[in-house]
Formats: structure tokens, C-alpha cells, sequence
């Protein structure tokens, strides 16, 4: 690919699923959503916005649900000339991340990358994402788990599974994580096999179902990003804050960065209460 033809590919629309509740979080999404939680005093959802910016993304639209004024605050404090959109899923409670991509079937009508609000990774990951069809995959280390993939010797996806268990049938498998980059020819096939899942009442399952279903009938391809020996983790407990912290080290010394970023957020519940619409403004000037 030239650099004419790779610049008019080059992706500047952002998708970002921060509906949860971020339970596993708790105490410290108890009154706020997981995306705002502070790694080394920085939120997760504010070194998103960072990274985007850094890569010329010109539009952000987010699928919100738990705590949802929360994050619009805090975002209209940061968003700068990011233009930044939301859907609200009323659902939220009840429903998984296959009905918050539902949700965005109609206010994305471009390509663009999908994310997820628990996230932390480092900028440079995003230089070969930024471009159609593609999704991020890692070497399984020993924390992780969930959805698989397999790949072929030319890096295309090759099959979708459920866990990390190696299975000798199915080749070498590689995590997902989470982040996709979709052209707009992907992003109508996924659309109408979710209206499929929507109307079938299956709520409550993965977007990765429906992606692998896909990439099973050759509906989509999907080419494989290397994310391996880089800066990246997922954030679902205090144990994943706390080695997120170590990861993202920076002038802090590494033993006191959990305990210092806990401290934190809790403080953060006590010094403002659930509803309290100045909370993001507060995190995002803190």
C-alpha cells in the first residue's frame, strides 16, 4: 500500500463501550464508572481520549449506560476538537456488550476502531490498527482468559473460541484484545447478524460471538495486530489496577503505585457523592 492510498484508508472514527458496571471493580466503580478509574492517577478513559487524539482520530462515539453523566462531564472537560457522541443503553444492567454494540448500529455509518473501557496501553499500539479490518491478538500469558483466536501463517483470523485452554485440533491460539478495527462492508455484516442475536433475545452474551460467526463463514476477514512484549492491560479487578500500575510505572516508585492509585479513587467516592455531576470535571482537573 502507498502512502496516498494508506492515508485515505487510515481510520479517524473511535467506538467505545463503557455502559458496565465495572462489579468486579468494586468499591472503587461504586459510584463511578470503570473507565474513569485512576491508573497513576490518570483515568483509564482520559489516556484513551489522549491516545486517539495522538493519532488523528476527529470523532468519538461512546455507548453509555452505568454513571453515564459521569463520563460526559469528564469528557467535555478533555474532548478538545475530538468530536464526541453518545448512545445511552437503558439496558445496561440486564444486557451484555453484544446489545452496546447493537446500540451503535446506527450512529456509525464509517469505518472505525472498536475499544472497550477497561483498557490501558501504550499509543504506539494503535500505528497498525488504525487502518480497516483488523484486531489486536497477544501470546496467552498465565492471567489471562477468554476469547481466543487462531491464525494462519499469513496472520488472517482463522476461528473464534471461548477460552484459553490449549486444544491440540485447533492450532496455536492467541488472546484477543479487544480492540478491532472494522471497514464499512465488516461493519454492516456484523450489523445484521446482531439484529439476528437482538431479535432472538441473546442479550446478554459476547460481540465476539458474532464476529467469530463471521469470520467462520468467510463473511469478514480479519487481519491479526502483534501486541506481544508491549504495553497493554485489561483492567476488570483491583489485582489487574494494581499490575496495570506497575506496568505504566513512571516517576513513582513501584511498590507504593497500587496502593497510592486505590487510595485515590477511593477518596474520590468520599469526596464526591453518587449523582454529583462535577465528579468528572474533578478527575479530569485532579
Amino acid at each position: 500500500m502507498d502512502d496516498q492510498s494508506r492515508d485515505s484508508s487510515r481510520i479517524t472514527t473511535a467506538l467505545l463501550l463503557a455502559a458496565g458496571t465495572g462489579s468486579r471493580l468494586m468499591p472503587l466503580t461504586s459510584n463511578s464508572p470503570k473507565c474513569l478509574t485512576l491508573v497513576n492517577e490518570q483515568s483509564i478513559l482520559e489516556r484513551l481520549v489522549n491516545n486517539l487524539k495522538k493519532q488523528g482520530f476527529k470523532r468519538l462515539v461512546v455507548v453509555t449506560g452505568y454513571q453515564e453523566d459521569c463520563i460526559k462531564d469528564f469528557l467535555a472537560t478533555i474532548s478538545g476538537n475530538l468530536t464526541i457522541e453518545f448512545v445511552y443503553s437503558p439496558l445496561y444492567k440486564t444486557t451484555n456488550n453484544i446489545y452496546s454494540l447493537w446500540m451503535a448500529r446506527s450512529i456509525i455509518n464509517e469505518p472505525f476502531v472498536l475499544f472497550e473501557a477497561d483498557l490501558i496501553f501504550d499509543v504506539t499500539l494503535l500505528d497498525k490498527m488504525i487502518y480497516p479490518d483488523r484486531m489486536a491478538t497477544s501470546n496467552i500469558l498465565p492471567w489471562m482468559n477468554g476469547t481466543t483466536v487462531t491464525i494462519d501463517a499469513s496472520r488472517q483470523v482463522k476461528g473464534f473460541h471461548k477460552n484459553t485452554t490449549p486444544i491440540k485440533d485447533e492450532g496455536v491460539k492467541y488472546k484477543t484484545v479487544n480492540i478491532y478495527s472494522f471497514s464499512l462492508q465488516s461493519w454492516n455484516s456484523i450489523v445484521e447478524r446482531l439484529n439476528i442475536h437482538i431479535e432472538a433475545n441473546n442479550v446478554n452474551g459476547y460481540y465476539e460471538t458474532v464476529i467469530g460467526e463471521l469470520v467462520a463463514d468467510n463473511s469478514i476477514s480479519l487481519n491479526a495486530v502483534d501486541f506481544d512484549n508491549k504495553y497493554w492491560y485489561e483492567v476488570d479487578t483491583v489485582e489487574d489496577l494494581k499490575e496495570a500500575e506497575k506496568l505504566f510505572a513512571t516517576t513513582v516508585e513501584k511498590p507504593l503505585l497500587s496502593t497510592i492509585s486505590i487510595a485515590k479513587n477511593l477518596e474520590k467516592l468520599k469526596q464526591y457523592p453518587k449523582g454529583l455531576k462535577s465528579r468528572g470535571a474533578q478527575l479530569a482537573t485532579s
